[in-house]
């Protein structure tokens, strides 16, 4: 594996400084890079000491970023710009995935879904789907997300509102906030007809449950829809620069095994996510069928980033726009890629 154009004297001196770098992340596959790069030795080789704090929401993660408890973030791109709009200074080095997430039903309302459907729903078809629910159910379908401000939530409901024209979407589905564990669990336990989740939640739904139908595709939600990304806070510091440059081009590396190799990176992401519970054939085949989507070039999520944002703006979740250019570091990126 190459390091894009991260050259060896970089490598030497993060070596030389071994580098405490804290760095907070989801617990999703879309970390899976972080996982494989400190599971593989690759940050310990380069120099890096990695601190990996953990996070249920992307909200949680900003909160600390903001406040200076942590130095790089792994997790979805959308919160980024709030944390810019409260004045912090990070920005994106690498994308990391996009696509990741979709929303799958359940029991009655998967039911309703036409033979042979997996997403790509029309609008009227969506709508009919929805009030047929709630007259056959007298209630509206409950979809599970994260909390409000979250890229699930955003993009649920850009989703709803902006690609199938439900509005208000309140009329029409009752969204509930809840954290990612919960989400996966509430679907389980049948509390809510619909989530919002992401791999490896969802093979393992679709491993429990015979009735999974899948609502809206990551490709339904949004083309290039904007997943997890490697972001820096302050990355041209003096003091940053170098191991900014190092953690991104091990990054980069990492990803690039992913979208290859997912079978080689599936132990360092079971031990990262499966907490004893799920086995490393679930996260392998996770891995296997999420490989196209480990992308690395951050150019292609930008379109979505500012569509979600102008979105974001309108439902008052963002007081304005941030110049969405100025949130990635392409000059960075353009040393790291392969």
């Amino acid at each position: 594996m190459v390091l894009g154009a991260l050259t060896l004297s970089a490598l030497t001196g993060a070596a030389q400084a071994g580098t405490p770098v804290r760095i907070g992340y989801i617990p999703v596959l879309g970390s899976s890079a972080l996982f494989v790069l400190d599971g593989e030795g690759w940050a310990k080789d380069a120099g890096l000491d990695l601190n990996l704090v953990r996070f249920t929401s992307g909200p949680q993660a900003i909160q600390a970023l903001v406040s200076g408890r942590i130095d790089a973030y792994v997790a979805g791109v959308l919160p980024l710009l709030q944390a810019r709009a409260h004045g912090a200074d990070v920005k994106v080095v690498t994308a990391a995935s996009v696509e990741e997430l979709e929303v799958v039903s359940r029991g009655a309302l998967s039911a309703l879904l036409p033979v042979g459907t997996e997403g790509g729903l029309s609008p009227d078809a969506l709508k009919g789907i929805l009030e047929k629910f709630r007259q056959e159910q007298s209630r509206l379908p409950r979809i599970a997300a994260q909390p409000s401000g979250s890229v699930p939530d955003s993009l649920l409901r850009f989703w709803l509102q902006k690609r199938e024209g439900i509005n208000p979407i309140a009329s029409s589905v009752n969204i509930i906030g809840v954290d990612i564990d919960a989400a996966q669990q509430a679907f389980l336990a049948g509390a809510v007809d619909a989530a919002v989740l992401r791999e490896p939640a969802l093979t393992v739904v679709r491993s429990r449950l015979k009735d999974v139908r899948t609502l809206a595709s990551g490709h339904d939600l949004l083309p290039d829809q904007p997943g997890s990304v490697l972001a820096i806070v302050k990355p041209d510091a003096p003091d940053r620069q170098a191991w900014a440059k190092v953690l991104g081009g091990l990054f980069v590396r990492a990803t690039t095994l992913l979208s290859t190799h997912p079978d080689e990176a599936a132990p360092f992401v079971t031990k990262a996510l499966g907490g004893g519970i799920l086995s490393e054939d679930v996260l392998k085949k996770a891995l296997e069928g999420s490989a196209s989507r480990f992308v690395s070039d951050p150019t292609r999520i930008i379109e979505g980033v500012r569509q979600v944002q102008d979105f974001e703006v309108e439902q008052g979740l963002l007081r304005k726009a941030q110049p969405v250019e100025e949130l990635f570091d392409l000059d960075l990126w353009r040393q790291l890629k392969p």
